[in-house]
């Protein structure tokens, strides 16, 4: 596999960073992670759009152009000869000498991971996960905001671990105040009394940009949704309950913690993930 590292393409077993590079040493640093079906890359300007404003938020000069890291993505899935591929793009603080100081690093590290994607098995479309709703609350916004795709992960990480030890799936946090934020890879939708609900951007959570396309394909399909702030009883007692991300697109939920959510896969998920495919086959042909 080829590993785009700094302007160049590198084998993968030539592709190092060092470790004085402030990303290794404190998590300083900004990614995004996106899906390519059939040589496109979904949503790919949305993004880096993201990726440009998380690096903002923590005053990281992106040295490539929007379109440079375009270029970039195309050249490395076609340097590994990818159609389908599960694509990672990585900006760090660069390396320094060990500090805190931003302005030890005169340049970032900038890297380019694009893996051929593996399907998720059809059972978990078919019959849905188990979620667990963890201890581990979400990072409070005003200490490190969720909006930041950061490189910084062991909050998320700590909750996954959690939710492993409880035979789950995924794993899902609370804010401090105690609702529903989001998973540690994915945003989380429920539907009650045919209406579609999802945490509000306020409660702490990452835009998700593949939640960003289930919420228009909503609208488009005249379906009811509200985003706000619910707690764990409100998903307890939910019709449906799905995850979505780039990856997973939308996944269906059959437990949260012990609880059983409906009887099969409901009509709203099963709609909503019809349409999502739709959507992305539409997407690529006007991309080719």
């Amino acid at each position: 596999m080829m590993v785009y590292l700094n302007n160049k393409l590198v084998p993968q077993n030539k592709a190092f960073i060092s470790v004085f590079d402030h990303g290794f040493l404190y998590g300083d640093g900004v990614y995004e992670t996106l899906r390519a079906y059939s040589g496109v890359a979904f949503k790919l300007d949305e993004h880096i759009e993201r990726l440009f404003r998380s690096a903002e938020m923590i005053g990281l000069k992106v040295s490539k152009s929007h379109e440079g890291i375009k270029r970039a993505v195309y050249k490395t899935m076609k340097a590994n000869n990818q159609k389908s591929a599960f694509i990672r793009i990585n900006i760090s603080r660069g390396i320094g000498p060990i500090g805190l100081d931003t302005e030890l690093c005169p340049k970032p590290t900038f890297a380019i991971i694009s893996n051929t994607f593996k399907e998720y098995p059809g059972e978990f479309y078919k019959m849905g996960v188990k979620i667990a709703i963890v201890n581990v609350r979400r990072n409070l916004r005003d200490a490190l905001n969720p909006m930041i795709k950061s490189l910084n992960f062991l909050n998320n990480i700590l909750a996954n671990i959690e939710g492993k030890n409880r035979g789950a799936y995924e794993a899902v946090m609370l804010n401090y105040k105690g609702y529903v934020a989001e998973g540690t890879t994915s945003n989380i939708f429920f539907v009650k009394n045919s209406i579609l609900y999802t945490p509000a951007i306020d409660v702490g959570i990452l835009d998700g940009i593949t939640r960003y396309v289930i919420l228009d394909i909503a609208r488009e399909l005249g379906i009811k949704y509200k985003d706000g702030r619910f707690t764990r009883e409100g998903i307890y007692s939910a019709d449906e309950v799905f995850i979505s991300s780039t990856t997973r697109e939308i996944m269906p939920v059959s437990h949260v913690d012990n609880v059983k959510i409906g009887t099969k896969i409901g009509r709203i998920t099963k709609t909503l993930l019809t349409a999502y495919r739709k959507k992305v086959e539409e997407y690529i042909e006007e991309h080719r």
